[in-house]
């Protein structure tokens, strides 16, 4: 039996609400279906009209996006409706059918952006292509990522991260970014468009259970075992420092906080591990953050790896 958690997301149509998993439902493709007899092709969705107020049912990667009618309120039934969608879904219900012919490869692009960090490079794609970030330092780490495992066969790669909808990709010095951007960012592109697979699942599921016993981060199941102090480290990581690392191809993780030494520690990852300005940005933009929103709390902030 699997173990899916669905969360409530609104979207800006007051009429859809989006149900999303923590992992892929559908690889690469979207599915919308009016009616169900449209829906022959989702037993998944098929069931949802059995519901009376659902309109439209919206397949697409790791969501389902249901339009209601105007016979409810969404107030009265979403919670209801999550509760039902993780019963079904953890049933084992079949979302798709198998096709019956290959499906067509879904148009994709991928273009490559450098990061502050010279030995990295960020290939972003207009497609999700993980639901929780995850780093891999070598090849013998890359077992559960097919693709991770494909990007080490190439001699100058370093360490790949995945996050979202980019790859991050650490080199060795014997190679040039101008001389390798444009191999890369075409296999990673075309490896994308033929479906193959990125993560095993069982992969994913151990990302999101056992990120480490000391990494923890909002994205993580719970963070109730933390104390005040970390759970608000953790939100403020979340929500000030992180998209900005993102945005550079990297990622933060909480560590651990020491109330005696005021010490926080986190986990670089992506192309903010070993990064020339990650000093910097860890003393002068993280450590003062904290120092002046947490005011006597933290004292400093540090990197256990980079």
């Amino acid at each position: 039996m699997s173990n899916y958690l669905i969360e409530i997301k609104p979207t800006a149509n007051k009429s859809i609400v989006k149900f999303e998993a923590d992992r892929f439902l559908v690889n690469h493709q979207s599915y919308e279906f009016k009616n169900i007899d449209e829906a022959s092709k989702s037993p998944l969705a098929q069931k949802l009209f059995h519901l009376p107020f659902v309109k439209t049912v919206y397949l697409a990667q790791n969501f389902v996006a249901i339009e209601k009618f105007d016979i409810v309120d969404w107030e009265d039934v979403q919670e209801e409706l999550r509760i039902q969608l993780e019963e079904l879904l953890n049933s084992g219900v079949q979302i798709l059918k198998e096709p019956a012919t290959k499906p067509q490869k879904a148009p994709t692009t991928v273009y490559a952006e450098s990061t502050p960090n010279p030995r990295v490079m960020k290939f972003i794609a207009n497609k999700k292509l993980v639901i929780q970030s995850i780093e891999f330092k070598n090849i013998d780490e890359a077992s559960k990522s097919p693709l991770a495992k494909a990007l080490f066969h190439f001699p100058f790669i370093k360490e790949v991260f995945l996050d979202q909808n980019y790859v991050s990709i650490s080199k060795y010095d014997v190679a040039e970014w101008n001389d390798i951007t444009s191999e890369l960012r075409e296999f990673i592109r075309s490896y994308i468009e033929e479906g193959k697979e990125i993560l095993e699942e069982e992969a994913g599921a151990a990302t999101r259970k056992d990120v480490s016993a000391n990494q923890i981060n909002s994205s993580t199941p719970s963070t109730a075992h933390l104390d005040e102090t970390s759970k608000e480290i953790v939100s403020i990581l979340d929500e000030y420092v992180k998209p900005a690392v993102a945005s550079d191809g990297g990622n933060i993780m909480f560590e651990s906080y020491d109330k005696k030494t005021k010490t926080v520690k986190v986990i670089l990852q992506g192309a903010c591990s070993g990064c020339p300005s990650s000093t910097l940005t860890l003393k002068n933009g993280i450590e003062n953050m904290l120092k002046e929103m947490l005011q006597d709390k933290v004292e400093t902030v540090e990197a256990i790896n980079g």
